[in-house]
């Protein structure tokens, strides 16, 4: 039988990603308020919105991906989640950077209406 994906609610997802404000950046962690980086804030709003994770990432580096050339993150992502062309994207959509046009995806965020800030 062929798995279906529903898009999430957008509004809760904004809603979980603001609960996330003013948590530390912590490299390879997902708690809320004490420390996240940008895959554990994508984590932890998985888990609110659908309990536990369907796999746990293994370790990596800050410069994971750019060795092998691999859009790891990419990858890993289209295997959970929808994708659409980013001009489609609404607020509540994940959305992958690249930190240069030729290295792979390796930061990702949750779109929030409004004006473009970062939250320290």
């Amino acid at each position: 039988m062929a798995e279906t994906r529903a898009p999430a609610d957008s509004a809760r997802v904004v809603a979980i990603a603001e609960g996330w404000l003013g948590t530390p950046d912590l490299h390879q962690a997902s708690v809320r308020g004490l420390g996240s980086d940008c895959l554990g804030l994508a984590r932890g709003i998985w888990r609110d919105l659908h309990g536990a994770e369907p796999v746990a990432p293994p370790p990596y580096t800050r410069d994971w991906g750019e060795s092998s050339g691999r859009e790891v993150m990419w990858e890993a992502a289209r295997a959970f989640l929808i994708e659409i062309p980013v001009g489609a994207a609404e607020p509540g959509a994940l959305i992958l950077f690249r930190m240069v046009a030729s290295g792979p995806a390796k930061h990702c965020g949750i779109l929030v209406p409004g004006p473009a800030h970062i939250a320290r």
